[in-house]
């Protein structure tokens, strides 16, 4: 389920055979919108966007996607927040290597859906 919205949401239209995403962003006209779709959710995987914040502070679990040199606020060096106990960070470990960081979240997603 994607949550995207903007011109940015299109890019659902440019993925693999196979793979279904029902982009819910262009429904969604406030916060209170998404915080009502993310309160149905188990975990939300996200890039530094309000979305993340948004789920941060409901304490809802999410993950967030960083490049090697991330915004300020997500500090460096960790893989948590202090401001948000339910997220989990995976950062670039080099420049514009985002096949290890998607690798590493494919194997954590697999381990929690296995321990479920």
């Amino acid at each position: 389920m994607g949550i995207q919205k903007g011109k940015a949401a299109e890019q659902v239209n440019d993925f693999p055979p196979g793979i279904d995403l029902v982009n819910y962003g262009p429904e969604l006209e406030d916060f209170t919108d998404t915080m009502g779709l993310i309160a149905n959710l188990d975990l939300v995987i996200s890039v530094d966007t309000a979305v993340a914040h948004l789920t941060g502070a409901m304490g809802k679990p999410v993950w967030l996607i960083l490049p090697f040199s991330p915004d300020w606020r997500w500090l460096l060096n960790r893989t948590d927040s202090p401001w948000y106990p339910t997220m989990r960070i995976y950062r670039q470990k080099k420049k514009g290597d985002w096949d290890s960081v998607f690798n590493r979240i494919g194997r954590d997603l697999q381990r929690q859906m296995t321990e479920r």
